[in-house]
């Protein structure tokens, strides 16, 4: 009897563990991809003309230079040719078609075009980060492009990037606590600096003295520098600074969720700020989200 009882409960296990592993598949969770809908239309777009390129071959650069299928929004497909010279383009870069390209650089001085030809020959395919004007806004902004080789045609897709990101924000932050226990006066004065290292797109510094809740230092707005910040509040009418005391104060550190204006895209936004106390300052850097 023992014997029919277990071998019936390895009957109805082995039955059961088909459905048991389906169901662990089921609930286990799916991994998350982090990407922004730019950047994937950018990729789709990207594999379309590739795909259109290696059927039409050097037909292909005209449909890629005029109004039409492979134009989405503001993103555009151009291509570069292994020499350097600029093949075709959806953008405002068809002014550069037939032209050698090659050592065209960013408004930093980098060298893009030459990275990209250096890595696609290398590898065949890549993504090149630099900084160039964004027409729509017309302000220097990131810009991200995904190419890819086809024989010594380089097709890309680029994309601009106005938000940084949280980890950009807290290494700004970083840099700009040490400046302050450096030399606050000169950091005061980098902090201001529009042409500056800490300011860089969307993110900036702001600095409100404990003592006289003023700012010391804002890098978007500089016209705030010496204002009272104790009232200062974001368009839902959130109290700003008495938050960003009671979070930082304790610890040294905070963060403040609020609403805010992106320098970049001048909108109202979703605003992530980290906070510091430094000496007798509250020192903060956020960053954007849509």
């Amino acid at each position: 009897m023992l014997r029919a009882i277990i071998l019936y409960s390895t009957l109805i296990f082995l039955l059961m563990a088909p459905a048991l592993h389906a169901a662990e598949k089921a609930v286990a969770p799916a991994k998350e991809t982090v990407e922004s809908s730019d950047a994937k239309r950018a990729q789709a777009l990207l594999a379309r003309a590739v795909d259109y390129y290696k059927g039409n071959k050097d037909r292909a650069l005209a449909a890629f230079s005029r109004a039409g299928e492979f134009i989405n929004g503001d993103l555009y497909v151009y291509v570069v040719g292994t020499n350097g010279q600029m093949l075709a383009s959806g953008g405002s870069s068809s002014a550069l078609i037939g032209r050698d390209i090659s050592d065209l650089r960013d408004a930093t001085g980098k060298a893009f075009i030459r990275e990209m030809i250096d890595t696609a020959k290398t590898t065949g395919a890549g993504t090149v980060e630099y900084r160039w004007l964004n027409r729509s806004d017309r302000k220097i902004e990131r810009k991200v492009v995904n190419y890819q080789k086809v024989d010594d045609r380089i097709i890309a897709v680029g994309f601009y990037i106005p938000r940084a990101s949280q980890e950009q924000a807290k290494t700004l932050l970083d840099q700009a606590s040490n400046a302050i226990t450096i030399d606050q006066t000169s950091a005061y004065t980098a902090f201001n600096d529009l042409n500056g290292k800490f300011i860089q797109d969307d993110l900036y510094v702001f600095v409100i003295d404990l003592k006289d809740s003023k700012f010391r230092a804002h890098g978007a707005t500089p016209r705030l520098v010496g204002t009272d910040a104790l009232d200062l509040k974001d368009p839902t009418g959130m109290t700003l600074l008495k938050k960003m005391i009671a979070n930082a104060k304790p610890s040294g550190y905070g963060k403040l969720e609020y609403h805010w204006r992106n320098p970049v895209t001048e909108k109202v936004e979703k605003k992530t700020t980290f906070l510091r106390k430094v000496n007798n300052v509250i020192v903060g850097v956020g960053y954007y989200t849509r």
